[in-house]
């Protein structure tokens, strides 16, 4: 019956813990991508392009609407870190998707939690006490120079 309890209590009170602390945070998107890279976690056939960043040269658009949702466990970590890794994990994603569809570039990329965040240097990060989130959204593009 005691055991029966506590579980009963771990269970009410753990899914508010994963909330605890909620916060939106901004980081460097290049940083992200030029660690992936680097780490050879993306290959460099696909080039990343924020919102008002455009790349050079006569752009075609394969998909005008793709999106993915990458979290990844942040208990005991450090915000940049977790976020880092949630936003290379969104990038492989969006990496593995333009090559399928022949883009070689994902442009327009925002962050998108019910509301577009936009900015041409950093991406949007929401951070909770067990999880740190990405949303993001682009183009998937071929372009040619």
């Amino acid at each position: 019956m005691k055991a029966n309890v506590l579980v009963a209590i771990a269970l009410v009170c753990v899914p508010g813990l994963s909330y605890a602390g909620d916060k939106i945070v901004h980081f460097p998107f290049a940083n992200a991508v030029a660690e992936a890279t680097q780490s050879g976690k993306l290959d460099g056939t696909v080039k990343f392009y924020l919102a008002g960043n455009d790349p050079q040269g006569q752009v075609t658009v394969i998909n005008s609407d793709v999106s993915v949702n990458r979290k990844t466990n942040a208990f005991g970590k450090a915000d940049q870190k977790t976020c880092d890794w949630a936003l290379q994990s969104a990038l492989i994603a969006l990496q593995d998707q333009a090559k399928a569809a022949g883009a070689n570039a994902v442009v327009g990329i925002v962050s998108d939690y019910g509301s577009e965040y936009r900015d041409n240097e950093k991406y949007e990060c929401h951070v909770g006490f067990l999880m740190s989130g990405v949303i993001m959204k682009g183009k998937l593009v071929k372009v040619q120079q």
